[in-house]
C-alpha cells in the first residue's frame, strides 16, 4: 500500500473515510500527493494507487484546510473544512461533490453564503436531513451558533435550529444519532441555549433537548469529550 502511495503527502492528513466500493477519501492541510498539486483532498483505489480521475475532476480544488468528509448513501460526498473557495469558486466551509468529483453546484446554492468560519463534524440522517457542526457562528448570514441541520437539498432546517434556541457557546466534537432519531452531541461546550450545558447533550429529533438524559448526567462532564461510540 505504502509503496503504491509514492511520495506519499506533503502536508498534514487529518481524515480518511473508505467509501463502500473500497476506495479512500483523504482529507487535511496537505497541497502535494506523490509530488503532484493535490489540493487538500485525494481519493485512492483500495491499493494506495490514486484516483486520478477524481482529482481532475476537483479542478484545483480546495484553497485551504479539508477537516472531514461524508459518502451519502446515494454516493455524493460533503466535505467540510476552513477553506473559502473550490476550484476557483467562493465555496465557503461546506461543499457537496458528485461521485465522480465534479461538484454538485446547486447544494451550495442552496446554502448561500456558506458558512463562517469553519465546519468540523458531519453527520446524516436516516431521512437524508445533514447535520453540520464546528466553530461557525453564521449560516447564510444568520447567526447560527456551531449546529445547524440541512435538508438534503442544502436549504436549511430552520425549524431545528429555532428549537435550539441559542444553541452552543462552544464547538461540538461529535455527533451520534441513535436509530430512535434522538441525538447526542459531545464538544467542548458549556452552554445550550444559555443553560449549564458540561460536554454532551441529547436532543430530540426535532431539535428539542432532552432534558431528562442531562438531568441524570448530574453536573455532566470537565473538560471536555471528544467523541461517542453507540454500542
Amino acid at each position: 500500500f505504502y509503496t503504491n502511495l509514492g511520495s506519499s503527502f506533503a502536508g498534514t492528513v487529518i481524515q480518511t473515510t473508505i467509501q463502500p466500493d473500497g476506495k479512500i477519501l483523504v482529507v487535511g492541510g496537505f497541497n502535494v500527493f506523490n509530488a503532484n498539486t493535490r489540493n487538500r483532498l485525494v481519493r485512492l483505489n483500495s491499493d494506495g494507487t490514486e484516483d486520478t480521475a477524481f482529482y481532475t475532476n476537483l479542478g484545483t480544488a480546495f484553497s485551504a484546510q479539508t477537516n472531514i468528509t461524508l459518502v451519502q448513501p446515494d454516493g455524493k460526498i460533503l466535505v467540510g473544512g476552513t477553506f473559502t473557495s473550490f476550484n476557483g469558486n467562493t465555496r465557503n466551509r461546506l461543499v457537496r461533490l458528485n461521485s465522480d468529483g465534479t461538484e454538485d453546484t446547486a447544494f451550495y446554492a442552496n446554502l448561500g453564503t456558506g458558512f463562517g468560519p469553519n465546519v468540523t463534524d458531519l453527520a446524516i440522517q436516516s431521512d437524508g436531513k445533514i447535520l453540520v457542526g464546528g466553530t461557525f457562528t453564521t449560516l447564510n448570514g444568520n447567526t447560527r451558533n456551531r449546529i445547524v441541520r440541512l435538508n438534503s437539498d442544502g436549504t436549511e432546517d430552520t425549524a431545528f435550529y429555532a428549537n435550539l434556541g441559542t444553541a452552543f457557546n462552544f464547538p461540538p466534537l461529535d455527533f451520534k444519532i441513535q436509530l430512535d432519531g434522538k441525538i447526542l452531541i459531545a464538544g467542548n461546550f458549556t452552554t445550550l441555549n444559555g443553560v449549564t450545558r458540561n460536554r454532551l447533550v441529547r436532543l430530540n429529533n426535532d431539535g428539542t433537548e432532552d432534558t431528562g438524559f442531562y438531568t441524570n448526567l448530574g453536573t455532566g462532564f470537565s473538560p471536555n469529550v471528544n467523541t461517542i461510540a453507540l454500542v
